[in-house]
């Protein structure tokens, strides 16, 4: 890949690119880029295509650099590109330019290659502008699940791009995902239980799974009618395939004939409490009166 510009500098002028593109040996990817290999373009290329396109003043961006960095499972057919002008040139498609007005020497990676977004800016600006928010915190947590960063990296990262869209919420789900996530996770409910006036939940109650294997479970509340109703937290939004198993297998387990099991995100208890809590209600999740749940 290499853009016209380039091999203007090296003396090969715009007959020349025309008579090997004529010839078959090169094939014109966008007005301002070639490629010197017939074919359908790799990833790789393409993301060659969308920098050399939009000029030296770009970067590779989005979850594309999260890609490249190592990101599994988030994989977008279009390829980001950031950019910092008005985008005087012309679209090319398959390739999202994404304009940013943060200093591109700050957001730019060192290493040699591809000119790469660093990887937590890369993830938190699509978090912040690109993402629906449950997927905008789904994919913070993925990183740090996936060992790409920490979320204290990521929560220096909001201070350097302040003021980030989002960034509140963010902070709040960064506890979650850190080395806090149980604790900060119990008081969440607490607080949703005296909003909405329910009952307050037994927490960590000790019990034994059909398989004899000593279990705490979250939260539980006795129902009026004899059941008990239980409500597991799924912390860092558990992306992991093997700890989502394990999490199946464990509330599977606990489940019996008078012993109901539900499960909810972190995230659903920061943003959706509402909505959680108006499933417990139909479940039979006792309610208070106004003066009790002060």
């Amino acid at each position: 890949m290499v853009a016209r510009r380039q091999l203007l500098a090296l003396g090969l002028d715009a007959d020349r690119v025309r008579n090997q593109v004529a010839a078959g040996r090169w094939v014109p990817r966008s007005p301002r880029v070639v490629s010197t290999t017939t074919g359908d373009l790799t990833w790789q290329q393409r993301c060659w295509l969308g920098a050399l396109h939009a000029g030296p003043r770009s970067l590779v961006g989005g979850l594309t650099a999260a890609e490249v960095w190592g990101l599994e499972r988030w994989t977008r057919p279009q390829v980001t590109v950031l950019v910092d002008d008005e985008l005087s040139f012309e679209p090319v498609p398959g390739i999202s330019f994404f304009r940013s007005r943060r200093p591109f020497q700050l957001l730019a990676s060192p290493r040699a290659g591809l000119p790469l977004v660093r990887f937590e800016p890369a993830v938190l600006l699509f978090a912040a502008y690109e993402a629906q928010p449950r997927a905008g915190h789904g994919v913070l947590a993925a990183s740090v699940q996936q060992r790409l960063t920490t979320a204290a990296r990521l929560e220096e990262w909001i201070d350097l791009l302040h003021p980030l869209r989002r960034a509140r919420s963010f902070r709040r789900s960064l506890v979650d995902i850190g080395s806090g996530a149980h604790s900060a996770a119990e008081l969440t409910v607490r607080r949703m239980c005296r909003r909405h006036r329910l009952a307050l939940p037994a927490r960590q109650t000790p019990r034994v799974d059909r398989a004899g294997r000593r279990r705490w479970t979250d939260c539980e509340w006795d129902l009026p009618g004899g059941d008990v109703l239980i409500l597991e937290i799924d912390g860092s939004f558990h992306l992991e395939v093997e700890q989502w198993s394990a999490d199946i297998r464990r509330a599977r387990r606990l489940t019996s004939r008078h012993r109901i099991v539900v499960r909810c995100t972190t995230y659903e208890l920061h943003h959706e409490d509402h909505e959680v809590a108006a499933d417990l209600i139909a479940l039979g999740v006792p309610r208070t009166r106004p003066h009790d749940a002060a």
